[in-house]
């Protein structure tokens, strides 16, 4: 049985339609029959075809966003309901993503001669036209919607972006914008790099390099406001502590001598290395914990999301100076 109306509605009414890509399931369900979207579609007709079973309902150029729903509809190819999405599990990446989250180093849209759209590796699906196919090495991401697209997460259409990108400067804009305009954090990006395996890349490591040097800095600024805003005693800030003629105990970001208590920023990056360096971290927690000193850990998403709450635990360490055991005497040196 057919599921084409006895009555089919006119074709004008597809071609004032808001949104003028449809897949040709879409097409079926609005009654259009195969043959008539074929006649419609031929050279100097009123539609034409954009990508394989996917057509734009009227002569010209498509928009920007015409060619992210016609990827998507490419993509998907999921059947369902006329005026459903049909997009599936596939998302917009890479530098159409980022041009999507409005990254100013992002070329435009319309300037892009392909749309990354990420899939599960498991679909049966070929770059053509202006679409190029990325593939999950592991499980999809969960998408962002973006003017009501399903976007891939900044971190990881940054991966997918750098993954075609050879131009060192290029890398270092988008990442550094990523952090200074609050995007993401440092160690997402470098965990979705590490997993497409670009940490091996010598511009992009360059890029990383620079990227965590930003994101210190951001977590340092926010770590001052966060003693100012919530009244906090100074503390003195980036030392080394040591014990008198011993051995060198580490650096932390801020600490209150008449109360021993430090704070660490760990803005850590997971690369090959990360084992050692959280092993590293660990033993000099535990060491200046011995010494009576306590060690508030923060990262920056904390400092970035919740900078009351992490202002609570650093008072509550703060007042809590007193009802414990003298800390052991330690030098404090400018780091």
């Amino acid at each position: 049985m057919k599921n084409t109306p006895l009555s089919p509605r006119p074709l004008s009414h597809l071609s004032d339609a808001p949104r003028r890509v449809l897949s040709a399931a879409q097409l079926r369900a609005h009654g259009v029959p195969a043959a008539e979207v074929s006649a419609q579609s031929r050279a100097g007709g009123p539609w034409q075809q954009v990508l394989p079973g996917v057509y734009l309902l009227h002569p010209g150029p498509p928009t920007s966003e015409e060619r992210l729903h016609a990827a998507l509809l490419y993509t998907g190819r999921r059947p369902g309901p006329a005026d459903a999405p049909g997009f599936g599990d596939s998302m917009i990446t890479g530098l159409a993503a980022l041009a999507l989250y409005r990254f100013s180093s992002a070329p435009p849209l319309l300037s892009l001669d392909r749309i990354d759209v990420l899939v599960p590796r498991t679909r049966r699906l070929r770059s053509t036209g202006f679409v190029r196919i990325v593939r999950a090495t592991q499980e999809l991401p969960v998408p962002q919607e973006v003017t009501e697209l399903p976007v891939a997460p900044v971190a990881r259409a940054l991966a997918d972006a750098v993954a075609q990108l050879s131009d060192a400067h290029t890398v270092r804009r988008l990442l550094t914008e990523a952090v200074r305009e609050g995007h993401c954090e440092p160690t997402a990006v470098v965990r979705e790099l590490s997993r497409a395996r670009l940490l091996s890349r010598p511009h992009v490591v360059d890029a990383v390099d620079s990227l965590l040097a930003e994101g210190r800095a951001l977590a340092e600024e926010r770590l001052y406001e966060m003693v100012r805003t919530y009244a906090l005693p100074d503390p003195l800030w980036n030392v080394d502590l040591r014990l008198p003629g011993g051995p060198h105990l580490g650096g932390v970001d801020a600490y209150w001598p008449d109360h021993a208590v430090a704070v660490e920023l760990d803005t850590r990056a997971p690369r090959q290395d990360d084992d050692a360096l959280w092993s590293e971290y660990t033993r000099k927690r535990e060491h200046l914990e011995r010494l009576g000193i306590t060690v508030v850990h923060i990262t920056p998403g904390k400092l970035r999301e919740a900078m009351e709450q992490q202002a609570i635990v650093v008072r509550t360490a703060l007042m809590a100076a007193d009802d414990r055991a003298p800390a052991a005497y330690v030098v404090v040196l400018p780091r």
